[in-house]
């Protein structure tokens, strides 16, 4: 299950749970990026009907699409990519990608969601893997400086920002980082309003205090801060 923040919606919180997904991509934001993509993935349109279910009966307002003209987004589509390079056939992943732009939305609303994803995937058969596909600060460097920025943050700020947000994620800190989050968001440029880590604070719960496992350290990306990191349960 990936949130994506490359998925934008205006109204409602939305699952894409198609069946199957088939299709070529290129990005239109960044073409001379990902250019040509194929992929061919299963979708759990039966796992995506469980969450909005469970979401709704919660308060939040949810729609889930088994719809065969809505296709992903390549904030999903690129780590499916790089999971299945390693992963043999038999062991291919089923995706479900849920709108992480969330362009009106209140944060509370969004971990209020990941709980409620959370609860659905307890109450099933289903063993997921659950990823929040955003960035850490996103301000993306100015067009004249672009290519001499490609693998650097644009603003000392945001650096720090972003270094002292992954010491907290170190030390459990998960109270601490949820009361900074909506100014971390907005002075920093989150993507897509960080509305992916607020429903990963609601995958993980209120009493989350667990260690995160740094896959790769914070590094600079076009002017954005990205990292990888496991959040174990």
């Amino acid at each position: 299950m990936v949130f994506d923040t490359h998925w934008m919606v205006n109204s409602g919180y939305h699952i894409n749970c198609g069946a199957h997904f088939e299709d070529v991509y290129t990005s239109n934001e960044l073409p001379h990026f990902i250019q040509d993509l194929e992929y061919s993935y299963d979708g759990c349109p039966a796992l995506g009907e469980k969450i909005a279910k469970a979401a709704n009966a919660s308060g939040v307002r949810t729609l889930a699409h088994n719809i065969d003209s809505l296709k992903l987004e390549y904030g999903t589509l690129v780590p499916m990519r790089y999971m299945h390079m390693e992963a043999e056939k038999d062991q291919a992943f089923k995706v479900i990608s849920v709108a992480s732009w969330d362009a009106w939305h209140d944060l509370e609303d969004s971990i209020a969601f990941g709980a409620a994803v959370r609860s659905a995937i307890e109450a099933s058969d289903y063993k997921v893997m659950v990823l929040a596909s955003g960035s850490l600060s996103h301000r993306f460097t100015d067009n004249r400086s672009a290519a001499e920025n490609m693998h650097r943050w644009s603003r000392e700020f945001d650096h720090q920002v972003d270094l002292h947000v992954v010491d907290l994620w170190r030390q459990g800190k998960f109270n601490e980082f949820k009361a900074m989050l909506p100014d971390y968001a907005e002075h920093c440029y989150g993507e897509g309003g960080m509305h992916d880590t607020a429903m990963l604070m609601g995958v993980l719960g209120k009493d989350y205090h667990g260690k995160a496992e740094i896959l790769t350290e914070p590094f600079g990306s076009s002017g954005t801060g990205q990292i990888n990191a496991v959040f174990p349960l």
